[in-house]
């Protein structure tokens, strides 16, 4: 992987937002990212929406390089198409999609991501990175034990009538002049970590539903900034963020890691790790914590209590964050 000089993440979709909480110098607010892109007068109609979904925009500069990826495409279009517009983004200078994995809320919003694209771009096919077992329907475990649906994602032929030139493979891939890697699938090894419990897909042949804890399909993605390390995405982190993080180490040794970001699904039926997961983060080190999306208000406090608010910057909708 090619080591960049400077990395920009734009928070296009996230749960929360929150424009008046105090942030380190690297950290630039939703209002100013607002009026940066034209706003003049504090209003509502102005601000960008929150949802239950992720998309962020990460944006790598090498030399006279600069290469744009949109990491996941957040739940729904309208959200989607409402950020992009009053957050100032040019959706054209996007040249590669990675999805994490095959949930509705990092996929809902991918079709009119393309939209945007190939509008900006004049036509232009961007590369999706997908996973080919991303694409049977999933389901949420309900309290009672029933199954609720969850909302298929977009399929190949779909992402491919929208401007996507799919990539589907099980393999690692690195993307435009090297700059950003996308793992392939990622070890579970954290005794800990045991995925989504309850979670459920489709069967092969359509009939009904089967056990799908692991989610096997998610991937991470990361870049390597000169002089800070490795950041490390990291959508729901079904895999546990913690094998996460030791599946990078062990892919890059020689450098050090510096931050994560991203959902890192501590909330829950997860709940019952956080103290495992927290004790366990402390041996990576890391100078920046972005928890964000399914990581829960529970899982947030008790990273802020171990790591300090200085480490623990929350995401929210229309944060940029400069690295």
């Amino acid at each position: 992987m090619r080591v960049v000089d400077k990395l920009e993440i734009l928070v296009l979709v996230d749960n929360a937002t929150d424009s008046v909480s105090s942030v380190p110098g690297n950290v630039r607010l939703e209002w100013p990212v607002l009026m940066r892109a034209g706003m003049r007068e504090l209003s509502g109609e102005y601000q960008c929406c929150a949802n239950h979904g992720l998309s962020l925009i990460v944006t790598a500069y090498a030399g006279d390089h600069r290469h744009s990826v949109l990491f996941d495409g957040g739940p729904v279009g309208y959200v989607v198409e409402l950020n992009a517009a009053r957050l100032g983004v040019d959706m054209g200078t996007i040249e590669g999609v990675v999805l994490s994995h095959g949930h509705w809320d990092h996929a809902g919003g991918l079709l009119a991501a393309f939209g945007l694209i190939a509008k900006g771009g004049n036509g232009r096919r961007v590369p999706c990175y997908v996973h080919p077992g991303m694409f049977r329907q999933r389901a949420w475990p309900l309290p009672n034990g029933e199954l609720l649906p969850i909302k298929a994602i977009p399929s190949p032929d779909e992402l491919a009538a929208a401007g996507a030139t799919v990539i589907s493979t099980t393999e690692p891939q690195l993307l435009l002049d090297d700059m950003f890697y996308v793992s392939g699938e990622i070890p579970r090894r954290t005794a800990y970590e045991k995925g989504f419990p309850g979670h459920s897909r489709r069967t092969e042949d359509g009939s009904g539903w089967e056990p799908d804890p692991w989610i096997v399909d998610e991937r991470f993605m990361a870049v390597n900034v000169r002089d800070k390390g490795l950041l490390v995405f990291t959508a729901c982190s079904h895999a546990g963020v913690v094998n996460v993080l030791t599946h990078a180490r062990q892919l890059f040794p020689d450098e050090p890691l510096c931050a994560v970001a991203g959902g890192l699904h501590l909330s829950g039926r997860n709940e019952s790790i956080i103290a495992n997961t927290v004790e366990d983060m402390k041996r990576f080190a890391l100078k920046m914590i972005i928890p964000g999306h399914c990581t829960g208000w529970r899982a947030i406090n008790a990273l802020a209590n171990a790591f300090g608010d200085g480490v623990v910057v929350p995401s929210a909708v229309g944060k940029e964050f400069t690295f």
